[in-house]
């Protein structure tokens, strides 16, 4: 693949609602009966780009409809192809792959997408950030009767070669498991048409570099590519260049290098290294508020929890390293709000959409200001008010100077 050296191109004029868009008829209908009646400023802005058929950069704040973004132009863009007929692309061989011979799906015409071979795919770093993925797809697929699969990290691999075993048309997968199945030729990408890297700063750092590489390469030239993030650190930003055969749009939303404004921040000092007191404190005063504990380290994790029980405060943990079908549990009982805590770590500052969350408890601060974003976007989204609260030592006041810069202005 060649690699362009010209600078992104940048972003044009933003729209003020969904009927300005081409978007189908069906689309902005569902989104209606979602009560979903006007884009967001990254909505507003990229949506139109995604729609002329551009590649682009995207960096939005959490919390800002950057799933949306993507989701409706690949719907869109799909369906569009399937009404007319022109749904696959001519594919490199006339071999399907090994696990899909159907002897019924050879008389389908173009504009029907074959066993294994997606048209649109979405690459997510983690199985939950996927599962999120798929709700949004699945929220406005009954207008578009698009079929989505999911392949992600933590499933057995017998499931995932079962969800790709029929005729669909978008696939929202996490990296290794896709390249498994690709290695296994129970996957084609010849008939991609557009390709989406969510939390993009996560799938394109080194360990995930070479990956993303392959499945790029394993997509038709003219594939459509999309990379959106939260955070896009500049050294990232400028590799990520290297990934598009043609120049770009990058588009920045105008609260990307700030909180969002009806987020509110509490800082509390901690003295001599006592969190306890603190976390007694906050927890009389509101109770009944859906809370996001976050610390760093399963240590801390698991010293944060016996002060909560020996605060008796119910709650429920929800980090790495632990059973997959617990932590699973664990974070269904916090989504349907039989326990109003969920301690975790940076595994939760991504992908978790819970619209009760109301409050984020950095227990322990990150060391970082990327992680830092990305925790306290678990509230405050969609324009609804959030609060953060920080327990703050000597040693975080570096982070909190960088914290200060990001308050809405």
């Amino acid at each position: 693949m060649s690699v362009h050296r010209n600078p992104c191109v940048v972003a044009p004029e933003v729209v003020m609602s969904f009927e300005q868009l081409s978007l189908l008829p069906s689309l902005v209908a569902s989104l209606k009966e979602q009560a979903i009646t006007a884009p967001t400023d990254i909505q507003a802005r990229a949506l139109p780009v995604l729609l002329e058929g551009k590649s682009v950069v995207g960096v939005a704040e959490t919390g800002s409809g950057k799933t949306l973004t993507y989701v409706l132009p690949m719907l869109h863009h799909l369906k569009s192809l399937e009404l007319r007929g022109a749904g696959a692309t001519k594919p490199a061989s006339s071999k399907p792959p090994v696990q899909h011979k159907d002897k019924k799906r050879k008389s389908r015409g173009p504009g029907v997408s074959l066993p294994g071979r997606p048209r649109g795919l979405v690459l997510v770093p983690a199985r939950e950030l996927g599962e999120q993925v798929c709700r949004v797809f699945k929220s406005l697929t009954h207008s578009t009767r698009l079929r989505v699969r999911s392949v992600l990290g933590g499933s057995k691999k017998q499931v995932a070669r079962r969800n790709v075993a029929g005729a669909f048309e978008i696939l929202v997968a996490t990296p290794g498991r896709l390249v498994h199945l690709l290695d296994g030729g129970e996957l084609r990408l010849d008939d991609v048409r557009m390709l989406v890297f969510d939390e993009a700063d996560q799938l394109l750092d080194p360990g995930f570099r070479r990956v993303a590489m392959r499945i790029i390469d394993a997509c038709p030239r003219a594939a459509q590519l999309a990379l959106f993030s939260a955070t896009l650190p500049e050294p990232l930003a400028s590799s990520v260049l290297q990934l598009f055969r043609k120049p770009p749009v990058r588009i920045r939303s105008k609260g990307s290098r700030h909180l969002v404004r009806t987020l509110k921040t509490v800082n509390r000092t901690v003295v001599g290294g006592v969190r306890i007191d603190i976390l007694r404190e906050l927890f009389h005063k509101d109770a009944a508020t859906a809370t996001l504990l976050f610390s760093n380290t399963r240590r801390q994790c698991d010293e944060v929890s016996g002060w909560l029980n020996d605060l008796g405060i119910a709650h429920v943990v929800y980090r790495g390293e632990m059973d997959r079908i617990e932590r699973r549990a664990n974070l269904k009982r916090f989504r349907n709000g039989e326990v109003l805590v969920l301690l975790t770590t940076d595994l939760g500052g991504r992908g978790l959409d819970i619209a009760q969350i109301g409050r984020i408890i950095n227990v322990h601060l990150p060391q970082d200001i990327d992680n830092y974003r990305h925790r306290v976007g678990r509230t405050a989204r969609a324009g609804r008010e959030g609060l953060v609260v920080n327990l703050v030592t000597g040693r975080d006041q570096p982070l909190m100077k960088e914290i200060k810069r990001l308050q809405s202005p």
